[in-house]
């Protein structure tokens, strides 16, 4: 079944629970909603312009995606709705998602022996009324050789990742440290997004125990 808009519909709401909508076609959110005992009743992609704004902060541009995403949808779906935005930061230069294996490629020799930041950016809506979360985690990826990363852009794992790599994937091998949230990472903190959740009525399986 799917909904208007083109989104899966992949539970009713259940009993004693408003409708919840994630507004995001990543697969990872949907996994990572599952590990705290969540599962959407609908999920519907945004469609807006994710085009950073001339001299805006990487904290703004992220916080100003989520929010957009999550007003987008909400105007033409009731109920409660999460949207989130992850973006890589190199220094001030915003790393989305790669168009090409060249620019994959780029990416990652760019943050190849260097320390990096992963923000990601949540809001939940619902009654008209949105919290926002922002969180940032530091990531370092070790140095890369040339046959490194022509290697894992061949292998296609960096399509429709913020910074041409995914952290839960092969990269992993990519990563020797890590400080902040490691959920945050792969799409959504999960600490944040259930306190944000539980407070519209979306109870996490975590929070009735």
């Amino acid at each position: 079944m799917t909904s208007a808009r083109g989104g899966s519909i992949t539970a009713s709401s259940k009993a004693g629970r408003p409708r919840f909508v994630l507004a995001s076609a990543s697969p990872r959110r949907i996994e990572l909603l599952a590990q705290i005992g969540v599962t959407p009743d609908a999920v519907i992609p945004a469609d807006i312009d994710e085009s950073p704004r001339k001299d805006e902060s990487p904290r703004a541009y992220v916080t100003r995606m989520a929010a957009e995403k999550a007003s987008a949808v909400a105007a033409v779906e009731p109920g409660v709705v999460l949207a989130a935005d992850t973006t890589v930061v190199a220094g001030r230069r915003i790393l989305g998602k790669p168009a090409d294996e060249s620019e994959a490629a780029g990416f990652l020799r760019l943050l190849s022996g260097r320390r990096h930041r992963v923000m990601t950016a949540v809001t939940v809506m619902a009654n008209g009324h949105a919290r926002h979360r922002l969180v940032e985690t530091v990531v370092r990826l070790r140095q890369l050789s040339d046959a490194e990363i022509a290697g894992y852009v061949a292998g296609g794992d960096w399509r429709g990742k913020a910074g041409g790599y995914g952290i839960q994937g092969p990269a992993s091998a990519f990563v020797p440290w890590i400080q902040g949230s490691f959920s945050a990472v792969v799409g959504l903190p999960l600490s944040e997004t259930s306190v944000l959740l539980s407070a519209c009525g979306i109870a996490p399986a975590t929070a009735k125990e």
